[in-house]
């Protein structure tokens, strides 16, 4: 069901994918101020990814937006839908463990001015995470991400009713949602990314490869235990509120769902046989 909200956040799913090189690359270079052949190369290997992803994955993605569409109607558990959420996991490590050969060998490349501009640019996204969310209130924070929660849910379902809205308004101001543990975690993970990264200029390709490995596993599976266990908290509590925000629906609500459902199986699919 996150997956269907997720997908809900774009409107031209078909137009997005195909411009998914293009759009990395520039958020890719917004981190990193590619040189020359840099930027062609890195160019090349997203394309080659997004060949790669659109033959392999696309099928398997279609196949559980059809399981997700074959449970729509009825009511739903938030083991359910933490099934689902396994599923997606899955497909995001395929996708890592594709991609983990381009990263570590553009990693070799970087130069110590682009580190020095990654820092720089790390250090703006904590001051802009600092002022959009650790200097709100509890009951702004809350109000945040209902704006977004709604956004999402009524792309997917159609308009929510007050009743609705207010349902998730409590389920947002039960939430262990903490915005300076997920600050602290990205922090930390920032710093590990630059001291992986200064390190590859003394390592030789094999090596590198090694260490993006780990620290991409770090990503998934962070060295803090006090992340590690809010994450399992915070993964339960979006099933339950997931399955609690379907099974409040209405008939025509749900109809609405599997009418995206079918729309976005049907996109896949052309994307999928759509190859260069």
């Amino acid at each position: 069901m996150s997956l269907a909200l997720a997908l809900a956040a774009c409107s031209t799913l078909k137009l997005g994918y195909n411009a998914l090189p293009e759009v990395a690359y520039w958020w890719l270079a917004r981190y990193v101020d590619f040189e020359g052949e840099q930027g062609r190369h890195v160019r090349e290997d997203l394309h080659r990814l997004l060949a790669w992803h659109r033959g392999a994955e696309l099928p398997r993605i279609a196949a559980l937006l059809q399981r997700i569409e074959q449970q729509a109607g009825a009511d739903t558990t938030a083991e359910r839908v933490c099934a689902f959420e396994g599923d997606l996991r899955e497909r995001f490590l395929a996708l890592r463990n594709q991609a983990e050969p381009m990263i570590a060998a553009h990693a070799l490349t970087l130069s110590a001015a682009q580190l020095q501009h990654l820092e720089r640019r790390y250090e703006r996204i904590n001051r802009d995470y600092e002022r959009d969310w650790l200097h709100l209130s509890a009951g702004e924070q809350v109000d945040k991400r209902l704006k977004q929660m709604r956004e999402r849910a009524e792309r997917f379902y159609g308009h929510l009713g007050e009743r609705q809205l207010a349902a998730l308004r409590q389920q947002l101001e039960r939430s262990a949602f903490s915005p300076a543990l997920f600050h602290a975690e990205r922090q930390r993970r920032q710093q590990d990314t630059l001291a992986v990264l200064r390190r590859l200029t003394a390592q030789p390709p094999e090596q590198a490869r090694t260490a993006v490995h780990g620290l991409l596993e770090r990503f998934g599976a962070s060295p803090d235990p006090a992340w590690r266990a809010w994450q399992q908290v915070a993964a339960q509590e979006t099933c339950r509120q997931v399955a609690a925000l379907h099974n409040a629906t209405t008939p025509e609500q749900r109809e609405h769902a599997a009418r995206r459902l079918r729309s976005w199986q049907h996109d896949l699919a052309e994307l999928a046989a759509d190859r260069p």
